[in-house]
């Protein structure tokens, strides 16, 4: 008998709740506790501390909302752990079936009892290391970022484990141009990934240490070289690699972008003009942080004078709404920049508290990896009219976490307050899109005749941020993601500056 599909598992646990409530009668189940002081270390394990942890992660995370969702859903989540394992948690019982049989057994604890639920959370997880040799190999920090990544995307597909919150930099802050993560081919020759480095693409795009690498632009990782696979996950230049990934959740393809991994949020270079214009500062945002708004602010007060700013966006993103209101704000002022909304009927109004410092034209860069309070960035630039969208539409992935900090040094990041435009409209789920899509228009002749249609006022743009009623993979087939990425930095750079020095054309875009 399997367990094929969750109806056949509720039927299947119902009739083993019945048969639990002959065999072990909840009054003479329970106890004071689930271990014994003699016995602090199981199966490698510091039970009481991984206890204390589980309990101190359920009481804190009963502070925030859940989105209607409660305890049983987290717990049941440990299910996600090996697809043999299936769980049930009732008002009286928490069950856990390995394949068609019990292996644990234990009564409920009372409500906000957090040391009984982290108790048997403990223990359920000391049953699947039993039944799982991939789990039980894990060392103990590697079990806490296993069982908490699964526990928290049963409450929040997109929330996380932090294990430590400290992080460690290089001396320079640098670590050349990087996917953001690193790992070691496994006995197939896959790419099994240990490590991803916070706040990298690799990050934003939401892999995870275990996730194995199968396949890259098409080609097996098994059959690729070590320095063809170490191109791909860095070197001295951007680079896009389309990837096949393989999670505990299934398969997936991710497209990810080279990116500099720096200390610093943001990199500022600046063109100079000849002596009748100014020249053109080119912002690149990677993280939207306090950080990043001082940089920017500093070199917006360096050269007053400009004939336009490159905001590129393509790769930032950001989960700090008081800091994407500063950085907005020096170009929008006082204006809107996004809502907050915790629930269905709590919406908070973002608003910079200063007046705008440059009133220099704009040309906002956006990607797939565009993310987070960034896409609330680019949806002010629009709204206010303040900038032209150029790129492929931003991911949709605009959520601003929660932080938790937990007793053991770690923390939790529950993603549960989307952000909108400051005008209202979603942006989580269904992204921001370009006035002007830069995978339409890559080659010389393209762009030749797209400005010549903009100067004849022959172009006329689909404004699909208005257009809500229009599915958004069907916007997204008609502006594809670039996948190569030294040719679309070349691309966004020619088209970014040809915008900015031509005013007619410039003017007639911010209008659309």
């Amino acid at each position: 008998m399997k367990i094929k599909s969750s109806k056949f598992k509720v039927q299947i646990i119902a009739k083993l709740f019945a048969l639990c409530a002959i065999l072990f009668p909840v009054s003479s189940y329970c106890a004071e506790s689930l271990f014994f002081e003699d016995e602090p270390i199981q199966d490698g394990l510091r039970v009481f501390d991984m206890s204390n942890t589980f309990a101190d992660i359920y009481e804190k995370l009963d502070s925030v909302k859940w989105g209607g969702k409660n305890i049983n859903v987290a717990i049941e989540s440990l299910e996600n752990l090996n697809k043999n394992a299936h769980i049930a948690a009732t008002d009286e019982r928490v069950v856990l079936v390995w394949g068609d049989s019990i292996i644990a057994n234990y009564p409920r604890p009372s409500a906000r009892d957090w040391n009984g639920f982290g108790e048997i959370t403990t223990a359920l997880v000391l049953k699947l290391r039993a039944n799982d040799p991939y789990l039980h190999a894990a060392s103990e920090s590697e079990t806490y970022q296993m069982v908490v990544d699964a526990l928290m995307r049963g409450v929040d597909e997109r929330g996380r484990y932090i294990f430590s919150k400290k992080a460690e930099v290089t001396e320079d802050g640098r670590i050349l141009t990087s996917v953001g993560l690193n790992g070691t081919r496994d006995e197939r020759g896959n790419f099994r990934i240990h490590g991803v480095f916070k706040g990298s693409p690799a990050d934003a795009a939401g892999i995870r240490e275990g996730d194995l690498i199968s396949e890259i632009n098409g080609v097996r990782v098994s059959e690729m070289s070590d320095l063809e696979l170490e191109a791909v996950m860095s070197g001295f230049n951007s680079g896009t690699s389309k990837i096949k990934l393989v999670t505990p959740s299934g398969n997936r393809d991710v497209v990810l972008r080279r990116a500099t991994i720096v200390l610093a949020d943001a990199d500022v270079v600046y063109r100079a003009g000849d002596d009748e214009f100014g020249g053109i500062l080119e912002i690149v945002l990677h993280d939207v942080s306090d950080g990043a708004v001082s940089i920017v602010n500093e070199a917006l007060a360096k050269h007053p004078d400009l004939q336009g700013v490159i905001l590129d966006l393509r790769a930032a993103t950001g989960d700090d709404e008081r800091a994407a209101a500063k950085l907005a704000g020096l170009f929008i002022g006082q204006e809107p920049i996004m809502r907050i909304a915790q629930t269905a009927t709590e919406e908070v109004e973002v608003v910079p508290g200063s007046n705008a410092v440059t009133d220099a034209p704009v040309v906002v860069l956006m990607s797939d990896t565009t993310r987070g309070t960034a896409e609330a960035i680019a949806a002010a630039f629009y709204e206010n009219m303040r900038g032209v969208l150029v790129g492929t539409p931003t991911a949709g992935l605009a959520r601003i976490a929660t932080r938790i900090d937990l007793e053991n040094g770690g923390a939790l990041e529950l993603m549960n307050k989307s952000v909108k435009t400051g005008s209202g409209r979603d942006i989580d789920g269904r992204g921001i899109f370009p006035i002007v899509c830069l995978s339409n228009i890559r080659t010389s002749q393209q762009q030749n005749a797209f400005f010549l249609n903009v100067i004849n006022n022959y172009f006329n743009a689909t404004d699909f941020n208005k257009m809500t009623e229009v599915p958004v993979d069907d916007i997204r087939r008609g502006c594809p993601t670039i996948t190569s990425g030294a040719d679309e930095d070349k691309v966004a750079t020619a088209v970014a500056v040809k915008i900015l020095t031509d005013k007619k054309v410039y003017n007639r875009l911010i209008a659309e």
